[in-house]
């Protein structure tokens, strides 16, 4: 199966998985659908996420409400799992950037690969059992970053900062999808949201949008002039008044 096909289909699975959670909601949460909160994932509806209604007395077999943790607690197992593979996959990437011959690059480059998508996997099973873990939804992101499927990335770090507003991290490596994605205007605000709260990532994201300015230079890839010419006018002056700002 070629990656692009293996990435269309971990991310289907993802979505699946937080469309499963439907059936969950209209358990526990008083017939409320995933489609009628905002974002999708939000409203605390999910065992281990809060707030959950109560759609009558409560039942008096005691015996099924350890049952409700379990979701949550297979969620945080796979989470973890998710962590260490996406590690592995991170190691892997960089060793083949540093390999000697390109055999072991490519060597290195497939153990990457096969990493990433095992950590989407653990990812989409975190999910599956409580979709408000922000940081596993960040970690999709991360891992379609990664592989090139910049759409489903920016999807993943949609829901991350509809979890949590202040995640940095996620309105950052969001905005690396958006500059591959060549949504200029959308990056603009993710730097100047980081210049306010989180100015190391901002800075991070001005070079990421310099190197963007100068392959653009070399090879357009459809962008016209004027559009380059407004960005690096944009850049030069956020540059000016980072700088005064420091």
């Amino acid at each position: 199966m070629r990656r692009t096909e293996l990435v269309t289909s971990a991310s289907s699975r993802l979505r699946s998985a937080a469309m499963m959670l439907t059936v969950t909601l209209v358990g526990f949460g008083g017939g409320q659908t995933l489609a009628q909160m905002p974002g999708g994932m939000q409203g605390g509806g999910m065992p281990g996420g809060g707030g959950r209604q109560s759609m009558g007395p409560p039942a008096e077999d005691s015996t099924s409400a350890p049952r409700l943790d379990k979701p949550d607690v297979a969620a945080q197992k796979a989470y973890r799992a998710a962590v260490k593979s996406l590690s592995k996959a991170r190691e892997h990437d960089d060793l083949a950037q540093r390999a000697a011959n390109d055999d072991k690059k490519t060597g290195e480059l497939e153990k990457a690969r096969d990493a990433y998508y095992r950590a989407l996997d653990q990812f989409t099973e975190a999910l599956s059992g409580n979709a408000d873990m922000f940081e596993a939804w960040n970690g999709a992101g991360e891992v379609h970053l990664r592989l090139g499927a910049y759409g489903e990335s920016v999807d993943d770090y949609d829901h991350a900062l509809k979890l949590r507003s202040d995640y940095s991290e996620a309105t950052f490596h969001r905005a690396e999808a958006y500059l591959k994605l060549d949504r200029l205007d959308d990056a603009k605000i993710a730097y100047m949201d980081l210049f306010n709260h989180a100015r190391p990532l901002a800075d991070r994201l001005m070079l990421d949008m310099q190197q963007w300015l100068t392959a653009h230079r070399a090879e357009a890839k459809g962008i016209r002039p004027t559009t380059l010419d407004a960005f690096d006018g944009w850049l030069k002056d956020r540059a000016q008044q980072a700088a005064a700002a420091s």
